[in-house]
């Protein structure tokens, strides 16, 4: 089980990083919030099909909420924000710049609320990281036009800040559940307000074709439940500034998989600060042979 579980962090951030292809195809064809409610919905079935296949454990009435607002926040807020910022013209490359923070923002946290301690070490290789991540979104910057609004900065601003929380909302409150059980609450709640978003600002208009019907499939099945849940893995069994860290490595594989699949620019410096990036994610998650995770 050890041996599998080295390869949870290398398998998380090259899933997760597919989740544009999806995206990409997906946007033109439905708005934000509906497809993110479908997706969502089809998600939690899946995960409650599960519970019943595996026979997993209920969970408890505090558990059930703790997981459903960790979806509200991670899910949800997170993802609805990402998206509609996109949709409104934020340029991706910009999006992602903000998300870069997260791993940041997340230690911040988890000394605070989880007394995790962050060594200087740690906090290097988080600063190390965050310089990868703006080498290789860099030559992606310059498209920066009129989609960049106070609405759009604000909606991907706080869609890091959710992600921050989320994981850690996870961490304190609903890791001791059942992982399949907690994730189909998780996407209860990111399901309901997506919904709500929906009601509320779209006109729920949706395109069904091979493109559309392809990035629902990939999402749902490789994101929502491959990725989602080696991430609730992780949280579960690691100290979250760590986990976060996995996030800076994130740009780097997108940008390879838009060269190999997009014909995208993959130029020297976008390859240098991968190996940055790398380098910073090594520094954060270094810990010497033997030791225990440190509490503060």
């Amino acid at each position: 089980m050890q041996s599998i579980k080295r390869f949870i962090p290398a398998s998380f951030v090259v899933l997760w990083a597919t989740g544009f292809i999806g995206a990409r195809y997906a946007m033109p064809w439905a708005e934000p919030f509906t497809f993110l409610a479908v997706r969502f919905v089809i998600a939690a079935i899946l995960f409650a099909g599960l519970t019943v296949l595996l026979g997993s454990h209920r969970a408890s009435r505090t558990e059930a909420l703790h997981a459903t607002m960790a979806g509200v926040l991670m899910h949800g807020i997170y993802l609805g924000g990402v998206f509609w910022a996109i949709h409104r013209g934020m340029p991706a490359g910009l999006s992602a710049l903000i998300v870069g923070l997260q791993p940041l923002i997340t230690a911040v946290l988890a000394g605070k609320f989880l007394g995790e301690a962050i060594l200087p070490r740690h906090w290097a290789g988080l600063a190390v990281g965050l310089l990868g991540v703006v080498i290789v979104l860099w030559p992606k910057l310059g498209a920066i036009g009129g989609g960049v609004t106070a609405a759009t900065l604000t909606a991907s601003l706080t869609s890091v800040l959710a992600m921050a929380a989320g994981t850690i909302w996870q961490k304190r409150h609903a890791s001791g559940g059942d992982l399949i059980t907690v994730t189909m609450w998780q996407y209860v709640g990111g399901s309901a307000l997506m919904i709500i978003g929906s009601l509320a600002f779209e006109t729920h208009t949706i395109t069904v074709n091979g493109e559309l019907i392809f990035a629902m499939a990939w999402l749902v099945l490789v994101l929502s439940i491959g990725a989602i849940f080696l991430l609730m893995v992780m949280i579960r069994d690691g100290e979250m500034s760590k986990v976060a860290s996995l996030f800076y490595l994130v740009p780097a594989v997108t940008a390879v998989i838009a060269w190999a699949l997009f014909g995208e620019q993959l130029n020297l410096i976008q390859v240098a600060g991968m190996a940055i990036a790398t380098l910073g994610v090594g520094l954060a998650t270094a810990r010497p042979a033997g030791a225990r995770p440190a509490k503060a």
